[in-house]
């Protein structure tokens, strides 16, 4: 079945909000991302914070990422709500070592952490209803 009508098909809660709205949030989260992510690996390559820093990022940008195939090419709901449970549980480590480290990151996280924890109920609320 296509994506498109595979998802039309999925129970969703009334409060999930219309497809056209994901689009514009990520554009703007992804810009966050890239911004205060990219600041951090500067810092790390230019050795003001330590390496050991990168691994929530880099982790989380890998959760990130393979959510949209798992939920979308392999239509996998189950799958997809333990992706973005790690995609959140990252992002928390993000917020906790961004905040002693470099604090401005953590504020430009803040958007991103709202986001996610939102996109978090809902997928396990659509798991649920398609179970």
């Amino acid at each position: 079945m296509d994506t498109f009508t595979w998802y039309q098909s999925l129970i969703r809660p009334d409060w999930a909000p219309p497809a056209w709205l994901f689009g514009p949030a990520w554009t703007i989260l992804y810009t966050l991302i890239a911004v205060s992510f990219g600041a951090v690996f500067y810092k790390i390559i230019k050795k003001k914070l330590p390496r050991a820093m990168a691994v929530p990022f880099l982790l989380n940008l890998f959760f990130n990422f393979i959510f949209s195939p798992i939920q979308f090419t392999l239509q996998n709901n189950l799958l997809a709500a333990v992706d973005i449970i790690l995609v959140l549980a990252t992002l928390i480590w993000i917020l906790v070592v961004s905040y002693k480290n470099i604090r401005w990151v953590f504020g430009m996280n803040v958007p991103y952490v709202c986001w996610v924890t939102f996109a978090t109920v809902l997928q396990l609320t659509v798991t649920y209803l398609n179970w």
